[in-house]
């Protein structure tokens, strides 16, 4: 990438503001600027908009807004400051936890305004740390209500691909899944069966195309762009920033396979996510083993902004790190567990057959810990999720239904492994016979007695979410009993990475020295997270993007314009 033109561009277009990416972030900015008057283009590399918020969950985590008070969730500023506090520690200055809380209820209030979306409170999805100083074990995370995509009209077919392929139609809240993985057994999932029938019903009735989670989510922000009269841009990959007098004042890149000049008299915003897909860069910020096989991220990311910032002096921050998820390594991509390590019936284990960390644990901090205890002769990547014929028979696992066999390519693939005993099973995934066993035995004693004395499983709330309240008196732990039983290798995968250019307050881009580059901005996984090293709670990643593109509007158009 380079800030000097390779050849004569052949167009030259004038906008305030220049957006460049096509996620929540990237959108939510649009549509800020927009409204307050400015002129503004979005810019996309690929050829479908959405990012990775069109493959994600569509959570949204900002405290204080206005779904959360009207579902009646108790929540004051103060909880909410000394929650995200413990959550960061030092990784994030005060100055940048403090601007998210201040703006996201404004945010949202704005897309509620401006877009289709409507948004309702996840019951019971607890903050990841409940706990806390400030957390809320009834959850401060709400979520995209269904949306028809006919509002997009043509455009829906230009829709980012979700993560993980739904028959068409079928619309699954985050509310609704957490019910559906406990089997059609539970009565709590066969009502969500029923609702997502209805939906389904309803849709074919009426001629709908229901759309959920991150799918809503950004078909919503882009039918708001639609109404506001910005353009999105598919095609148009960033290859460089323009600079006038020590500002930026555009940017270079390729349209219809030529190099282009867009101007931008404000300023660009940087919100191409991040760089989960760039192989050199992740050998090069983070540890080993890593790869770009085991991330559910956007094809595009591959962290074009993160490096034009770099060239022009930008500081950057987390790029070791990542919104990290334990995840089976399938045949047709990672599968990213949420609730498979929760429910009762399972424990995971390290290359030496032992348990190493709270299975039901923080999908971040469950990653966290692979890496910390990795070593040769004690090998953490991969881990496996060993769990019996009772497990299998009673929930719902990697989206397969209960009962039915795991396929024969997961088999072959080595993704999973099954044996009659426990033995057959160590020696199928390579680890000590003896340990394995100790280690269940162990397990099954926690168990039966209803408490963890080892890692405490089952003692949070944000436990007990994706646990199984039929089982007592512990909804996390079940003896793992009933042959034969199956191992599932578990990879260190990741919804994104969470490092990128370090930002101030009003999300302008930082020198070393800590220095402003008039003109430039980022949001999103192209900056380096509010969060830190960890993670406050389902949407802490979407949240803090929207809030900070956000910022970064209401900043470029209070600023000055370059001539």
């Amino acid at each position: 990438m380079t800030t000097e033109p390779t050849a004569e561009p052949h167009a030259f277009a004038q906008f305030d503001i220049v957006v460049v990416g096509s996620g929540a972030a990237g959108m939510t900015a649009a549509l800020t600027a927009a409204h307050r008057g400015a002129t503004v283009v979005v810019l996309e590399k690929t050829g479908a908009f959405g990012g990775s918020t069109a493959r994600s969950g569509g959570g949204i985590w900002a405290p204080g807004n206005a779904v959360l008070r009207q579902a009646g969730v108790a929540d004051t500023p103060a909880d909410a400051r000394a929650y995200l506090a413990f959550v960061t520690g030092d990784d994030a200055p005060a100055e940048l936890r403090g601007a998210l809380l201040e703006h996201c209820p404004a945010m949202l209030d704005l897309v509620l305004a401006m877009t289709p979306l409507r948004f309702a409170w996840v019951p019971g999805y607890a903050d990841y740390y409940p706990e806390a100083p400030g957390g809320r074990a009834c959850g401060r995370s709400i979520e995209p209500v269904p949306l028809d995509g006919r509002v997009l009209g043509p455009e829906l077919s230009r829709l980012n691909k979700p993560y993980l392929p739904v028959p068409d139609g079928v619309a699954v809240t985050q509310a609704d899944y957490r019910w559906l993985t406990l089997g059609p057994r539970h009565p709590r999932a066969v009502l969500a069966g029923a609702k997502v029938a209805g939906r389904l019903a309803r849709r074919r009735l009426l001629g709908q195309r229901m759309l959920s989670l991150g799918q809503a989510l950004a078909a919503g922000l882009r039918s708001g762009l639609a109404a506001a009269g910005v353009p999105v841009w598919l095609d148009t990959p960033l290859t460089g920033l323009v600079i006038t007098d020590g500002r930026v004042t555009g940017v270079r890149v390729v349209s219809d396979g030529r190099p282009t000049v867009i101007g931008a008299r404000r300023g660009v915003l940087i919100a191409t996510g991040g760089f989960e897909r760039n192989e050199e860069m992740r050998r090069r910020y983070q540890r080993s083993p890593i790869g770009t096989d085991w991330t559910t991220g956007a094809a595009g990311n591959t962290g074009d902004g993160i490096t034009a910032g770099q060239e022009l002096g930008a500081a950057t921050g987390l790029m070791d790190d990542a919104w990290w998820g334990p995840s089976i390594a399938l045949p047709g991509g990672p599968y990213f567990c949420l609730a498979e390590r929760s429910l009762p019936g399972c424990v995971l284990v390290n290359g030496a057959g032992q348990r190493f960390v709270n299975e039901s644990a923080p999908y971040v901090d469950a990653v966290h810990a692979m890496y910390e205890g990795n070593t040769a002769d004690n090998p953490h990547i991969p881990s496996w999720l060993v769990f019996d014929q009772r497990y299998r028979d009673t929930y719902v696992f990697a989206g397969l239904p209960p009962r039915l066999p795991l396929p024969r390519r997961w088999h072959a693939a080595g993704a999973v492994f099954r044996a009659p005993d426990l033995a057959g099973l160590a020696d199928a995934i390579g680890v000590d016979s003896a340990a394995l066993a100790k280690t269940v035995a162990r397990f099954n004693e926690f168990a039966r007695a209803g408490h963890d004395e080892e890692f405490r499983r089952g003692d949070s709330a944000y436990d007990r979410y994706y646990g199984d309240p039929r089982c007592r008196p512990n909804p996390n732990l079940a003896p793992l009993a009933r042959a034969p039983f199956y191992a599932a290798k578990i990879v260190p995968g990741d919804l994104g990475t969470k490092g990128g250019l370090r930002t101030d307050e009003r999300a302008r881009v930082l020198r070393e020295d800590g220095s402003v580059i008039p003109g430039l901005y980022a949001a999103g996984n192209a900056s380096a997270s509010v969060m830190g090293h960890s993670y406050a709670g389902a949407g802490a990643t979407i949240g803090p993007a929207m809030t900070f593109g956000y910022i970064a509007a209401l900043d470029l158009v209070a600023g000055p314009a370059d001539s």
